[in-house]
């Protein structure tokens, strides 16, 4: 009897990971009404494109052993880490206005916003 998590892992499981936590991330921003769950929502975003550029980036992706990429992968992962840490800290700042004007953080009160 084999089992599954005997085997060996290779890109394509990275690939997967990577696209599960996009589809969460996507889903969660779809139906959150909340700013803190659309926020978390876009991090499984982000998150899920670092692990696909990481394992696009790895050596292991071509058949001979060579890498394709290099380090294009982990340095674009980590370009994508410093705009998701500005990103959070800029909305986290407007998340936390709003709350201080209508003491509610549901995003479907924002209309109001329009200039």
């Amino acid at each position: 009897m084999t089992f599954v998590l005997c085997g060996v892992v290779s890109v394509s499981h990275y690939l997967v990971v990577g696209a599960v936590l996009f589809t969460c991330g996507v889903v969660c921003m779809a139906l959150k009404r909340n700013a803190l769950g659309v926020l978390m929502g876009i991090e499984l975003v982000l998150n899920g494109a670092n692990i696909n550029f990481v394992a696009f980036g790895s050596e292991y992706l071509a058949g001979d052993g060579k890498s394709v990429l290099g380090l294009d992968g982990e340095v674009m992962a980590l370009f994508v880490i410093l705009l998701a840490a500005a990103e959070a800290a800029v909305a986290l700042a407007i998340t936390l206005n709003f709350y201080n004007n209508h003491a509610t953080v549901d995003v479907d009160r924002a209309d109001d916003l329009h200039g």
